[in-house]
């Protein structure tokens, strides 16, 4: 039997891909041929950030015409999906109401003060059972409100970002349940929208299409674009898990002893349940559920992840010093370490002009030695970045009653090998490594579901251990590793008057 075709679009927040993975239902095994790739990034414009959006849709459509012109008809379906939180209004002639704002847009963080003084925080979280972060767009609504925003009152209906893509694709007006429910106002028990915390904010709730599941069908392809791009008219549009996160903890080799990592620019830490769990202690620390593919919860918190590497090296390059990733990990394998710590996810360092300053600042502010070389730094970030990851899975088992055995790093951090060695360390944990191309993989065999030919997670994770190679670090954890990690707490104490990791509303 010939393999299956089906064409993949990830949209990150730093970049993206198109790939074609090649089905083979006997052996059930997937190969994943990337065909094109483009970066991306928000585009500052005074005091705001934005997402070229039909920049992004032309590099799209140049992806489906490279796809067709080398497997023409053999590619039966098209999905797409993209980072969290971000959206888009059309108007009543299904235009765009201007370019989207992007979640590191520096209004929300205000939004989200001013909103949490009018309405009660577990009133929402109990609502909503979504994490506290200034990203969500609920704030983004709220700022609107406030501002009387002439974009909200020309908006007749509102796409996450991929049902933005899926909308120019296919035509069809919908909602797909994973990327919705990191608004922060939909209700995770009905997966319908939470419109009376939209009414309460003063938002119209008109302009919110239906919630569908992921794996959905949503028809051909818009014979509009079929023609313009000169491929076949029988092309079907499927709604994978369309938030990339979900996509790959979809594709992730995980069980019931298992927490996983997706981390790319940032780094979601958690487990997967059966239903939400959403109480004052989870409010209390924080804690998100976000959905998942066949009816499972995405139990989680986010911390910025690769960004900061992203960026120390985008700084570096503008201070004349040319790195790729390869060499910043061996770099950061070669130096000592235990030299100071930051909060990954101090606010400071959601959109800073200059990371490497920020950071230093950070330092100097908490009365820590400061890295003399890049290496130094690159290997204090990912020691961070591990430190909060325990802490994190700590709080998991905590409020689940779960004891986590080991470790599934997925996404394009898991090919750093320095990083995944820390975390086995830092956490006296198991880590494996892989896939790398989780969010891809995910979406891919979620179309394989919505053809028809998949039924269970369990199905999609036999595809993948069938697939794929994963990596496995071992713990070798010290005195040094505990010393690091009070340490560690200590400077969270002291920089966001955490008592026990709560959470504070300010």
């Amino acid at each position: 039997m010939k393999p299956i075709l089906v064409l993949a679009f990830d949209l990150g927040a730093s970049g993206g891909r198109a790939i074609v993975g090649k089905i083979d239902l006997d052996a059930r095994k997937v190969e994943m041929e990337e065909i094109y790739r483009f970066p991306n990034s928000p585009i500052r414009v005074r005091d705001h950030l934005y997402w070229d959006v039909l920049r992004i849709w032309n590099e799209v459509k140049e992806g489906i015409s490279i796809a067709y012109k080398k497997y023409g008809e053999q590619i039966i379906s098209i999905g797409i999906d993209t980072w969290g939180v971000d959206f888009a209004l059309l108007d009543s002639n299904g235009e765009l109401v201007g370019l989207p704002y992007s979640y590191r847009d520096p209004r929300r963080s205000q939004a989200m003060r001013e909103l949490l003084s009018v309405i009660p925080p577990e009133k929402i979280y109990m609502k909503t059972g979504i994490q506290f972060t200034p990203i969500n767009p609920l704030y983004q609504l709220y700022a609107m409100v406030k501002d009387g925003s002439s974009l909200q009152q020309a908006a007749r209906t509102l796409f996450m970002m991929p049902d933005l893509f899926n909308y120019w694709l296919s035509g069809i007006i919908v909602s797909e349940y994973t990327d919705a429910s990191t608004t922060q106002f939909l209700d995770p028990w009905t997966k319908k929208w939470a419109l009376d915390l939209l009414e309460e904010i003063g938002f119209p709730t008109n302009i919110f299409p239906e919630v569908i599941e992921p794996g959905t069908k949503l028809g051909k392809i818009d014979p509009r674009l079929a023609e313009e791009l000169r491929v076949s008219k029988d092309i079907e549009i499927i709604a994978p898990a369309t938030h990339d996160t979900a996509s790959a903890v979809a594709a992730s080799p995980i069980d019931k002893d298992s927490a996983y990592i997706s981390c790319g620019t940032w780094s979601l830490v958690g487990v997967e349940l059966d239903q939400p769990l959403v109480n004052k202690k989870t409010m209390e620390y924080n804690f998100t559920n976000e959905g998942g593919a066949f009816n499972t919860i995405r139990f989680l918190k986010n911390i910025q992840g690769m960004w900061f590497i992203q960026e120390i090296k985008r700084m570096l390059a503008k201070r004349g010093q040319e790195y790729d990733y390869a060499e910043l990990t061996k770099l950061a394998s070669e130096v000592r370490g235990f030299i100071g710590f930051i909060d990954p996810d101090d606010p400071r360092f959601l959109a800073p002009l200059d990371m490497i300053d920020e950071i230093m600042k950070f330092l100097e502010e908490t009365g820590q030695e400061k890295p003399k070389t890049v290496g130094e730094l690159v290997r204090l970030v990912l020691e961070s970045l591990a430190l909060k990851y325990r802490l994190v899975i700590e709080k998991i088992e905590d409020l689940t009653g779960m004891k986590i055995k080991r470790i599934n790093i997925v996404g394009g951090g898991s090919r750093n090998w320095v990083h995944n060695q820390l975390v086995a360390d830092f956490t006296d944990k198991l880590v494996e490594a892989g896939p790398e191309e989780a969010t891809s993989i995910g979406n891919i065999l979620i179309q394989l579901a919505g053809l028809g030919y998949v039924k269970s997670l369990r199905e999609i994770r036999e595809y993948v251990r069938n697939s794929f190679e994963v990596k496995q670090y071992k713990p070798n954890h010290t005195s040094k590793h505990e010393d690091a990690y009070s340490k560690f707490i200590s400077i969270l104490e002291k920089t966001v008057g955490l008592a026990g990791w709560a959470l504070k509303f300010d």
